[in-house]
């Protein structure tokens, strides 16, 4: 099975684990010579409104808000350098279900998802969106834990 797309999860406040995830993408796709599609997902429409009165000269679509996020900005700057040839995705809804539907609508051979390392507990208390998507995605995904 080869990987012709990959799909990069970014959150809003992507810290150091974003750059770590966006060369671990680049790295793949340049082997595989895949494309990249960034992902955000926004839990509320509202979240969407939010961000949308502090932007001028966007549209509105979840899509539009999501390319102008810094950490959205951050990886795509970083993708267009190495060459890779990239999309850029936003979703709205609970987060580890839009990013698994967002992989399968996009037909992403491989997920790479960010989050910090949490005692069972904490997973089953708090629930966590990457052991969601982990659980979810139509492919297999590379999780990257924040140090």
């Amino acid at each position: 099975m080869g990987i012709d797309t990959i799909l990069l999860t970014v959150k809003r406040d992507g810290g150091d684990r974003l750059d770590v995830m966006t060369e671990e993408a680049i790295e793949v796709a340049e082997q595989t010579g895949a494309r990249v599609v960034v992902g955000h997902a926004f839990e509320t429409q509202s979240d969407v409104d939010d961000a949308l009165a502090t932007l001028e000269d966007v549209d509105g679509t979840p899509t539009d808000v999501a390319r102008r996020l810094s950490s959205v900005k951050r990886a795509t700057k970083a993708l267009e350098a190495a060459g890779v040839e990239y999309d850029v995705e936003g979703v709205v809804g609970d987060p580890g279900e839009a990013v698994a539907k967002l992989a399968d609508r996009v037909g992403a051979d491989r997920v790479f998802v960010g989050g910090r390392e949490r005692s069972p507990t904490g997973k089953a208390v708090f629930g966590s969106t990457a052991q969601q998507i982990i659980l979810s995605a139509p492919c297999p995904v590379t999780f990257i834990r924040e140090e």
